[in-house]
């Protein structure tokens, strides 16, 4: 069985984590296939939504602390082991955001450290109830300096700060009332859920949704005045899509559109 599996199902591709011996951690072989669909996803037009998941009693315990230490075998005590990894961990998050598809997390057990950082760096999350989760580095003396960017980017400042310097669990309910996750449901009514989100995303128009999601992180970066003076360009460019004009007229019209895409 591969680390990762991909299935398709329609216009929705699943990746499932599957190292269910080590909480799905963020091996170099995990991160490598990751990395490796990632790239696949980002020119495969015909994959509208991503699904992010993991088998067995968590979605993500973080990184492979055992691995970590077999990396500080190197005459530097690790070092550019450490630059190395911490790179790649970089690249899979960014590339979750980057990708055209809107990603979701669907989340079970645990989420913990860099596995709390890729469910914050996925755009949507659904989780089960029950699940913990935490950035909880600190209580094994290590910081969880990279997760915290996600983190902060979730849930307000003050939270995420005391997440990080207590190494304290929350739950799935205070995850979705922090905005870390979109909903809790019951374990049995996870996949179900997780599946009509992106059902639902899906059967929008995917050239609208992709333009949407760049423009979402964006203009996030952006001040307010050019913020707007770039989601109008964006906005104006929507417009001139064939199947937006099409989806205005079938308002109009009170009909089903006849989108190509």
């Amino acid at each position: 069985m591969a680390i990762l599996e991909r299935c398709d199902t329609g216009s929705i591709a699943r990746l499932t984590m599957n190292t269910p011996e080590k909480l799905n951690a963020l091996s170099d072989e995990m991160l490598a296939a990751l990395q490796e669909q990632i790239e696949a996803l980002r020119e495969d037009s015909s994959v509208k939504v991503v699904i992010l998941s993991g088998t067995g009693k968590g979605f993500c315990a973080g990184h492979d602390i055992k691995q970590m230490t077999a990396g500080r075998a190197g005459a530097d005590g690790g070092k550019a082991y450490f630059q190395d990894l911490f790179a790649r961990c970089t690249s899979v998050m960014t590339g979750l955001q980057s990708l055209p598809q809107p990603v979701i997390a669907q989340v079970h057990g645990i989420a913990t450290a860099a596995g709390c950082q890729l469910v914050a760096s996925c755009d949507l999350a659904v989780t089960a109830e029950g699940t913990k989760f935490g950035v909880n580095g600190v209580n094994i003396g290590l910081f969880c300096s990279t997760p915290m960017v996600a983190l902060s980017r979730n849930i307000p400042r003050k939270q995420a700060f005391e997440l990080l310097t207590t190494g304290e669990f929350i739950d799935a309910a205070r995850a979705v009332e922090l905005g870390l996750a979109n909903r809790a449901v019951p374990l049995d009514q996870l996949e179900a859920e997780t599946n009509r989100l992106a059902e639902t995303i899906a059967s929008k128009l995917g050239a609208a949704v992709k333009i949407g999601k760049q423009a979402f992180y964006q203009q996030l970066q952006m001040p307010l005045d050019q913020a707007y003076a770039y989601t109008s360009g964006v906005i104006v460019e929507n417009l001139m899509y064939r199947d937006t004009i099409e989806g205005m007229a079938a308002f109009i019209e009170k009909r089903a559109p006849d989108w190509q895409e």
